[in-house]
């Protein structure tokens, strides 16, 4: 019997673990009862009780297994690592808060049984807000366009992946592993599957500026160049019209001795301008140094605190 592993990484999901808990397991025991199972909810340091439920649901049912983070390690490290940890002949990763539609389970193991590895569901539109809808949409055809690999576009993650395609993940040894980008550079043949994502259940995101942008840079720095590129024609372009100005500069001075009077004005206008383009590709090369400071400490993806039921039989109790 083959055996499907459903993941669910959290974050202070209290309202969100228990009703999840019971979507996908009733999913898999009305609509796929030919396959065994296990559900895994991977907490990445919860502060609001998301623990005890998680607690709670695993002694009620063995399948249910949980692996508690040390600390928090971030909203990419936290689901790839337990993504490794899963038992099952594909697994299916999915968010807490019900923006993965549970009903798109069956459509994932159906693709999945027709021969597809790797089976994603992609963004078709959004009950999000417009305008950060919008921007991601933006920040997908910006990233496709530039990078070295074929981005998919709307694509957040979730999905179902093959046992195989997890090996090739263990294998890369990825200490700050970016998935999107992974399965569109590594990833055998795909089916995608759009859907609409509905608004979150219960609770708040618990993405901010902070976390947003921090995801954009780590898909920017890891797949194009194209900062690099802009960096060093912005240098050469900013030169040229430097050289140029001071060159026509000198030309009027040396004809208009006496009545040729510039100021102080130009030349200030002109450091800023420099000065300010400087300093944004500094930033810039900065973040590629950061991708590559973290990739070369290698730390490791997770600290566990705790496991549950990954020693015990996967029978239902009675």
């Amino acid at each position: 019997m083959k055996k499907i592993s459903v993941l669910i990484p959290c974050y202070n999901e209290k309202d969100n673990v228990g009703p999840i808990s019971r979507a996908v397991t009733d999913i898999l025991e009305k609509e796929l009862p030919q396959y065994d199972y296990e559900l895994v909810f991977i907490d990445n340091d919860s502060t609001d009780g998301t623990r005890d439920i998680i607690r709670g649901l695993c002694a009620e049912n063995k399948k249910i297994k949980a692996i508690f983070n040390a600390k928090n390690f971030g909203q990419f490290n936290s689901p790839y690592y337990g993504m490794l940890q899963v038992t099952g002949d594909c697994v299916i990763e999915m968010v807490a808060d019900f923006q993965d539609p549970v009903e798109l389970i069956p459509r994932y193991v159906k693709e999945w049984e027709n021969g597809y590895k790797i089976v994603i569901g992609v963004k078709s539109g959004s009950k999000e807000n417009p305008v950060m809808y919008s921007i991601r949409k933006l920040y997908y055809k910006l990233i496709k366009k530039f990078s070295n690999v074929d981005q998919i576009e709307n694509f957040t993650g979730s999905g179902l992946y093959d046992r195989a395609f997890i090996e090739v993940l263990r294998r890369m040894d990825d200490p700050t592993p970016f998935l999107r980008g992974m399965v569109a550079e590594f990833g055998f043949a795909r089916k995608e599957i759009p859907y609409e994502q509905p608004l979150r259940r219960a609770g708040k995101t618990h993405n901010n500026f902070y976390t947003l942008y921090d995801a954009a840079m780590l898909g920017f720095t890891s797949y194009t160049k194209v900062g690099l590129r802009i960096a060093t024609f912005a240098g050469a372009i900013c030169s040229f019209i430097c050289l140029a100005a001071a060159l026509i500069y000198l030309i009027m001075k040396l004809i208009w001795w006496d009545r040729f009077s510039a100021g102080m004005a130009p030349l200030l206008i002109g450091m800023l301008f420099i000065g300010s383009v400087q300093i944004f590709f500094l930033g810039l090369l900065g973040e590629y140094i950061l991708s590559i400071n973290q990739r070369v400490m290698h730390r490791p993806l997770v600290v566990e605190e705790e496991r549950i039921n990954f020693d015990e039989p996967d029978k239902k109790d009675a």
